[in-house]
């Protein structure tokens, strides 16, 4: 753990985005699924090559939450200094912490647009909450300029992959489905919940499945499943199935 605004010059994760972060939800001081939040950033040091102390990280988020309000708890996590280029010393020295911000839930539905902006399904990193996150926000400043809440991502290979900040399913005829992991989707922690409630169909199809789609929604730790209420000129009506999903997760 480091002093707060005290981050070396020289940390890879500021010049290089070598490294990884979780974002998770803060209830009045307890903290919604850490050990799934701490699993995925402890696989994806693993991928990465770098050392993870679950003991340190677990206490740097719970010193992190408030004891009162609702907030979103950031955990970061470095590869540490490092000299210029690109090579990693040869035993990494990661840092950690973490930081908590006021967290708002959604008041209503949310309005997205298909950005231009794609999604890198080739790269390891789609697959992991890097600190690299410029094509998220490049989606995302899309949507804003579009006067939408949220941009909807395909990859390169023009499948729907997920939402600039959430993972993406969508209900046709009753079932469920949710885009393929290896369609650059990151693995999230409510996107598991939702499938562990009922079955999720995942696929790699372009976006005119969402042409065909009765109601989409989004899902991440902080917002838990958001329905959308418009896909560009698509406007979708209230649905229950999601509702119901709502209230769960």
């Amino acid at each position: 753990m480091i002093p707060q605004n005290a981050l070396p010059l020289d940390d890879r994760g500021l010049l290089l985005g070598d490294g990884l972060f979780e974002t998770m939800l803060a209830l009045n001081g307890a903290l919604l699924h850490p050990a799934a939040h701490l699993d995925r950033m402890a696989a994806g040091c693993a991928v990465l090559g770098l050392p993870f102390d679950r003991d340190e990280a677990e206490r740097c988020v719970r010193e992190a939450a408030p004891a009162a309000g609702r907030f979103a708890v950031r955990l970061t996590l470095t590869a540490g200094s490092g000299g210029r280029g690109l090579d990693r010393p040869a035993a990494p020295l990661p840092r950690l912490f973490a930081a908590a911000a006021p967290s708002t839930p959604p008041a209503a539905p949310a309005s997205a647009i298909v950005a231009a902006t794609r999604r890198n399904e080739g790269s390891p990193a789609s697959r992991l909450k890097t600190l690299s996150y410029l094509d998220n926000v490049l989606a995302r400043a899309e949507a804003k300029a579009a006067g939408a809440d949220e941009a909807v991502m395909l990859n390169n290979r023009g499948e729907i992959a997920c939402a600039g900040a959430a993972n993406l399913f969508w209900i046709e005829d009753g079932r469920l489905f949710t885009p393929r992991l290896d369609c650059g989707v990151l693995a999230g922690i409510t996107r598991a919940r939702v499938m562990a409630l009922e079955a999720v169909e995942e696929v790699a199809v372009g976006i005119e499945a969402l042409d065909r789609a009765e109601a989409v929604f989004l899902t991440n730790s902080l917002i838990g499943v958001r329905p959308l209420s418009r896909l560009g000129d698509r406007v979708f009506a209230p649905n229950l199935q999601v509702e119901r999903f709502a209230t769960v997760c």
